[in-house]
């Protein structure tokens, strides 16, 4: 199912972890390791399962990888609330912003690729 023409939530999902990685190294500069560490696993995983969708072997199986990457996306948001509304965290409101657009860019996607399952 692979195909290099350019991808949006590929590219999304990239730059998400990419701004990820930097807010991470924030808050381990900040001493906020435990929040640092899972928020790196969770807001990485996004890219790394959706890139590997792009390999799916079957329509199902892409579902799947996307239903994974969605998953992360839900622990994503909560490690930034948690950033958000903790005493003496740094938080970015544009990391909230483009976890938002994710999330409904591969809600849909999963939507439609069901939709044309059938």
């Amino acid at each position: 199912m692979r195909n290099d023409k350019p991808n949006i939530i590929v590219e999304l999902t990239f730059k998400f972890a990419l701004k990820i990685i930097s807010f991470s190294e924030k808050l381990s500069s900040n001493g906020k390791t435990v929040v640092a560490n899972q928020l790196l696993k969770s807001g990485t995983s996004i890219g790394a399962n959706v890139r590997e969708a792009q390999n799916a072997e079957s329509k199902a199986d892409f579902i799947h990888k996307l239903k994974i990457a969605a998953k992360e996306v839900d622990e994503t948001i909560y490690w930034l609330d948690l950033a958000k509304y903790s005493d003496g965290y740094p938080y970015d409101e544009e990391l909230s912003e483009q976890i938002s657009v994710i999330e409904k860019v591969i809600s849909k996607i999963i939507s439609t690729t069901k939709k044309s399952k059938s």
